[in-house]
Order: structure tokens, then C-alpha cells, then sequence
């Protein structure tokens, strides 16, 4: 049992998203425990997303023409227990902004990889994805909730300690991976670039414009969520809960995302739908409401970011070749959590020096965006469709 294929990876989601759980709500507020200002937070969070939008196309191209597609999802778990280390002496924001730039591409290199890897392994029967990928975010929960506690007892130099620990359990998990060994012939070669360049150009780059837009809008939340409802009053261990119900009802659609009505909802209306409910969660938390409300606001993000997700994955499920199946995917990261994300974190850093946490209402511009792209891709005649994913 423990030995299957949806064991191992199961496992591997539940390492990443408990290393990912700490470092993605609190790393800045780690660097404002080491003195920082908002803009250089905000400049520093920006060089994380630069490195997934650079570092992602190089790791997913090595994994859809390697021998063992597990090889790079290893390489990049190690690199993060050496960089998350580096990060104990460093004290200049410049170097801090380096170091960032490298975990940021070590560690959100590895979602579409293992993400198109698991995918691969679930299309063969082995297991259904959804609930796989849901231990994930089970595991996000607990890091949230622990990290924040912690914060509490033992300030925010515990975020580091729990990243290098957190980072060296994954490194094991991923080297639990099924090798995920393929035939020398069924690599692909350097022209067949050209197809997904094809691609890019028509339904799919609408479909990486949607996600990106929307996933963007993120990313005041990403930088500075923590921080923004620390100075309302809320303790380290209410901001945890809060970005623990978020995930909460991001694991029921996870789960339920393969049945009924949500199995049935097509790429375009999923991408929609977050980015409509991106306009009303960012709105509304600009106004800094209670705590209640605020979590009332937090369950929007099982379609902001889940529905999002999910409507990627599927579109690239039916529509991008398994050859170019982790490239499409690490198109998407480097765009949704990489370029645009990083000019969304940028600007948040701007806008929370000046304005607080009025600058969640900045988010709205780019979810319209997204919206706009999505209603595009609902117009647009998509490609031939191949079967579909859980």
C-alpha cells in the first residue's frame, strides 16, 4: 500500500505544501523581522517570482526529454535544503534578494513538474489526481496553523528553521518518487518546440493569459496578508487560521473537482469564475473587515485560486501534446507565479507603503483582466479535445 504510486505521491505534495505552507504566508515577515522596509519586501518577494519565471521552462523541459522524470524534482527539493540554509547568515538586502530569487525557482520550479508528472501517472488508471493532490493542501493547512503558532512563541527566525527542516523532508519524499522511467525514443527533440510555439499563439496562450491575470492577483495577498492583518490586531495564530480556511475549501474543490457539475465545467467557465470571484475577494478585504468577514472572504478561495488551477490543468490535459505536458505547465507557473506575479508583488510593496491594506483593491485590475481572457477562450474555437482529467 505504502508503496503505490499514489502513496509516493501523495507523500512528495504533502512534504512540498508543508514546506510551502510557511514560506509562502510568512517569508515576508520573516524579512521584516530582519528590518526590512515594505518596498524592498515587496522587491524581494519580486526576485522570488523572477526566478520560478526563468528556472520553471528550464526544469519542465529537462523533465519532459529526461530518462526519469523524477531526476529534476530531486535535484531542485536538494537545492532548496542548501539555499533555505544560506539564508541563516545573510543580513544586506541585496543578498537577500539573490537568495530569494534562488529559492523562488527552486522551490515553485518543481510544481509543474511534479504537477504534469502526477497527472501523466493518474491519466494510466493508477490513481485519481484530485484527492492526491488535496493532501497537499492538508499539509498546507497544518504548516499554516504550526508556523503561525510558533511565530508567536518564538518570533519569526522559527519560519527559517522550519523551512530548512521542512525543505529536507521533501528532499526524501522526492527521492520516494517513482522514477517515472520512460523508452529513449519516446524523448522528444529540439523541433518539436515549434509545436507548442503553435499553440502558444492561439487557445492555449488565451488560457496562459487567464490564469496568469488571475493567479497575479494574488499577490498582494502572497506579500503582505500577514503583515497587513498583523497591524489590524489579529495574532500569528488567527492570520494562520485565516489562510487555513482558504485551503480548506481549496481541498473540497480539489476533491470534488473531477465529479458531477465541477467534472463537467469546462476550462473557460472555471478560469471565469476565479477571476470574477477575485474582483469581489479583493475588493471587500481592501476594506479590512472584521475577522469574521474576513473569513467569509478566505472560502472565495477555492475558486480564485482552485478554480483557476483546475481550469489550466484540464485545458492542458485535453489540449497540450504529453510531450510538451510539464513545458505548458511550467508556462503557466513562470507566468502566473512568475512574471506578472512579480510585478504584482512589486507594485504591492509600493502601494502598502502608502496606502496599507487598501492596496488588495490594486488586485481587482489584473482578476478583469483575467476575466476578459476568459471570456475570449469561451469564444474562441479550442484545439481537439484529448481525455480528460480527473
Amino acid at each position: 500500500m505504502i508503496r503505490t504510486p499514489a502513496f509516493r505521491f501523495a507523500g512528495y505534495y504533502g512534504a512540498f505544501y508543508l514546506m510551502l505552507g510557511c514560506f509562502l504566508p510568512y517569508f515576508p515577515q520573516w524579512l521584516d523581522g530582519r528590518g526590512l522596509s515594505p518596498e524592498w519586501i515587496g522587491w524581494i518577494v519580486a526576485a522570488g517570482m523572477a526566478g520560478r519565471t526563468l528556472v520553471s521552462p528550464v526544469g519542465a523541459r529537462w523533465s519532459d526529454r529526461a530518462v526519469r522524470r523524477r531526476d529534476p524534482i530531486l535535484v531542485f527539493a536538494i537545492g532548496c535544503v542548501v539555499v533555505f540554509g544560506l539564508h541563516g547568515p545573510a543580513a544586506t538586502p541585496w543578498v537577500l534578494l539573490i537568495l530569494s530569487f534562488l529559492s523562488g525557482a527552486l522551490v515553485f520550479g518543481q510544481i509543474p513538474v511534479i504537477d504534469a508528472f502526477a497527472m501523466r501517472a493518474a491519466r494510466g488508471g493508477a490513481f485519481t489526481f484530485g484527492p492526491v493532490r488535496a493532501i497537499g493542501s492538508a499539509a498546507f493547512i497544518i504548516a499554516n496553523f504550526s508556523a503561525g503558532a510558533l511565530i508567536d512563541r518564538f518570533g519569526t527566525e522559527s519560519i527559517l528553521v522550519w523551512l530548512v527542516l521542512a525543505a529536507g523532508l521533501l528532499a526524501l519524499a522526492a527521492a520516494w518518487l517513482p522514477e517515472g522511467r520512460r523508452a529513449e525514443e519516446g524523448r522528444t527533440g529540439r523541433g518539436d518546440l515549434r509545436e507548442i510555439g503553435r499553440l502558444v499563439i492561439g487557445p492555449l496562450g488565451i488560457a496562459l493569459a487567464a490564469s496568469a491575470m488571475v493567479q497575479a492577483g494574488h499577490g498582494f495577498y502572497y506579500a503582505f496578508s500577514a503583515k497587513a492583518w498583523s497591524e489590524q490586531g489579529l495574532p500569528g495564530a488567527a492570520i494562520g487560521a485565516l489562510w487555513a480556511s482558504g485551503v480548506a475549501v481549496e481541498i473540497a474543490f480539489l476533491w470534488l473537482s473531477g465529479r458531477g457539475l465541477l467534472g463537467r465545467a469546462s476550462p473557460a467557465l472555471l478560469l471565469g469564475v476565479g477571476s470574477a470571484a477575485s474582483v469581489v475577494r479583493w475588493g471587500l478585504t481592501a476594506l479590512s473587515p472584521p475577522l469574521w468577514a474576513l473569513f467569509l472572504l478566505q472560502s472565495l478561495h477555492a475558486l480564485t485560486f482552485a478554480a483557476t488551477y483546475v481550469g489550466f490543468l484540464r485545458f492542458a490535459s485535453e489540449h497540450v501534446p504529453d510531450d510538451h505536458a510539464a513545458l505548458a505547465q511550467a508556462l503557466n507557473s513562470a507566468l502566473s507565479g512568475g512574471l506578472v506575479m512579480a510585478a504584482a508583488s512589486a507594485v504591492s510593496g509600493y502601494f502598502y507603503a502608502r496606502i496599507g491594506a487598501g492596496g488588495f483593491a490594486v488586485m481587482i485590475l489584473p482578476a478583469l483582466c483575467g476575466l476578459g481572457a476568459a471570456v475570449l477562450l469561451h469564444r474562441v474555437q479550442g484545439l481537439p479535445r484529448r481525455e480528460k482529467i480527473d
